[in-house]
């Protein structure tokens, strides 16, 4: 999808599909923003009226634990009223089309749709039927695109280094079949980081990404020396095909598990991240995952943030169209 149009005519952000064609200032603000809203630990959370009175849709077609807790907090925060859509639950499962899933809830008045689903595409073409006044958030599309995932990682690495162009960026394991890596990737590349160190077996390397900074590395040790962000990925088993990802869960520690050891290769103020959900002892051991240098928990801290400063964004958008207006 063209950056004009997740954007409404007035240059603001109307829907969230992808990052790719967002530009560093429009990325900078949403994390700027995304930082008013974090508060002290301990603290009661931040809240605002941005969505008052406006209808919040979760369309989650895949299992999700912290995308979708984290975009509900972020509407209630806002004042939204929330509605939960599993597929399990949803008249999709009975064969319904998703256009009229969402026409059926566009009836009932509401505003904005976030959306996870396994089929590329899917995000981009509810965008282009909804009504002029309704958004859609992508919040997870196959493994293409996970937008504020993106950001929740930009934000957190922005928080130990203020300076992306002096970052060296190692993302480690199923980098292929991940969408967490791609929006990684393109975040990082409009905020100028200064490398990207793609590790993992071969079958687990992209074969449709490469730009100058970008490097892929079969040898864990190689490939994360003085890397200032080690991130690690799972094996998204469910998006591989039948022949590859041999590796049994022994093997894949062996050679690309994170541990303490390893992780002393790394710059010595380096910090690890992992999206989530971790297969403890296979992609990261124990002692790393939970250790001083782990900043996941602030992760999913920042990604409740940052999920409230996207529907913030959204809510300026709708600008004028009050509910009390809509016809």
């Amino acid at each position: 999808m063209a950056t004009l149009t997740q954007l409404n005519p007035q240059g603001r952000l109307r829907h969230l599909i992808t990052l790719e064609g967002l530009g560093k200032e429009l990325i900078t603000g949403l994390m700027d923003a995304a930082e008013r809203y974090l508060t002290r630990p301990g603290a009661l959370p931040a809240r605002d009226d941005s969505l008052k009175g406006r209808t919040v849709a979760n369309l989650f077609f895949e299992p999700s634990t912290r995308t979708r807790a984290s975009f509900e907090l972020a509407a209630k925060r806002l004042s939204a009223d929330v509605i939960n859509l599993d597929v399990d639950m949803s008249s999709r499962a009975k064969g319904e089309s998703i256009l009229d899933t969402i026409y059926t809830l566009e009836a009932m008045q509401a505003d904005v749709f976030v959306l996870r689903d396994s089929e590329p595409g899917i995000p981009a073409y509810i965008a282009e039927h909804v009504r002029p006044h309704v958004s859609v958030l992508n919040a997870g599309e196959a493994h293409l695109s996970h937008p504020t995932q993106g950001l929740l990682d930009a934000l957190t690495i922005r928080q130990r280094f203020r300076d992306f162009t002096q970052l060296r960026v190692a993302i480690v394991g199923d980098i292929e079949h991940s969408r967490v890596a791609r929006s990684a990737i393109t975040v990082l590349r409009t905020l100028k980081v200064g490398a990207i160190h793609l590790i993992g077996p071969e079958e687990f390397m992209p074969s449709s990404i490469e730009f100058p900074g970008l490097q892929q590395f079969p040898d864990l040790e190689a490939g994360m020396r003085d890397a200032h962000v080690v991130m690690a990925l799972r094996i998204q088993r469910e998006r591989i095909v039948e022949g590859t990802g041999s590796l049994g869960q022994g093997e894949y520690f062996r050679r690309f598990g994170l541990t303490v050891e390893r992780l002393r290769l790394a710059h010595p103020d380096a910090i690890v991240m992992h999206p989530g959900p971790m297969n403890r002892n296979v992609e990261i051991s124990d002692d790393v995952a939970d250790g001083q240098r782990s900043v996941i928990r602030q992760q999913v801290t920042n990604g409740v943030a940052v999920r409230m400063a996207v529907l913030s964004a959204i809510a300026e958008s709708m600008g004028a169209t009050t509910p009390a207006a809509r016809g």
